[in-house]
């Protein structure tokens, strides 16, 4: 593929994941990271770092799309910085040790991790499993413990952290608005602590392709972040205008075929 096919593609993929996460209320990185590695697999990238790529480059267009997210969020009061400052502290440490986890597995077993977790997000969507109030918000230790458990495992899969802090806050007694707010600001540092650990796991690897800053691509990054803030204002339109319920569902199985697809 010509470098101007590449970032066409990237585009593309942008337009996507922003009106994806703007339709349904998740995160670019769930779609990111899949079409990442088919794509990387059609541009002849060593299977051995597709997946490892496609989770670095993820968490690098996460920086800038969380910054419009978390501007537009406070605006409206939806951001608890309260919760966010003793969360920050244990995401920074988790997402750090995720990215070395993460370059410590093989691109097979990495892949077959995403796979896993791509289909239980599905099965969520799909079902409406949410978990039910059942406590109070924690202390500052308690919030930076969740705090590292949800960077450790974002950092893994290349998201902001929003399919699994929403969850956690709302548990947490948070209200709905205020979690998917709290969570917003969250996925900054998940992003930024994520993505320059995947710097450093992926500086000088030997089959990184060209335009490669450690784990990062930056072709794609480029036309991720060019596209996807746009877009992500297309899809919230979209969401009141569609059938979002029956949309969301369409796309759960979707992902449950991408899932698969990993697995086997």
């Amino acid at each position: 593929m010509t470098l101007f096919a590449v970032v066409g593609l990237y585009l593309v993929l942008g337009a996507l994941a922003g009106t994806m996460a703007g339709l349904f209320g998740i995160g670019g990185g769930l779609v990111i990271v899949p079409v990442l590695i088919f794509s990387f697999d059609l541009q002849g990238v060593s299977s051995d770092i597709a997946a490892h790529l496609a989770v670095g480059t993820s968490l690098a267009t996460i920086v800038f799309t969380s910054i419009s997210s978390i501007r537009s969020h406070h605006l409206h009061g939806a951001v608890r910085w309260e919760i966010f400052r003793p969360m920050t502290a244990g995401i920074v440490l988790g997402a750090v040790l995720g990215a070395w986890t993460a370059s410590m597995l093989s691109g097979e077993v990495l892949e077959l991790v995403i796979g896993v977790f791509v289909i239980l997000v599905a099965l969520k969507m799909l079902f409406g499993a949410n978990p039910k109030p059942g406590r109070d918000v924690p202390g500052s230790v308690g919030l930076g413990g969740a705090g590292a458990g949800i960077g450790w495992a974002s950092a893994i899969f290349g998201i902001g952290g929003g399919t699994l802090t929403v969850p956690f806050l709302s548990w947490c007694n948070v209200r709905m608005q205020q979690a998917v707010g709290t969570s917003a600001a969250c996925g900054l540092p998940i992003a930024v602590a994520g993505a320059l650990a995947n710097i450093g796991t992926g500086w000088q690897n030997p089959d990184l392709p060209e335009l490669s800053v450690g784990f990062i691509y930056l072709p794609a990054f480029v036309g991720i972040v060019l596209t996807s803030v746009l877009f992500a204002r297309v899809g919230a339109n979209l969401a009141h205008r569609l059938d979002a319920a029956l949309l969301k569902k369409i796309f759960a199985i979707f992902l449950i075929v991408v899932g698969i697809r990993f697995l086997f």
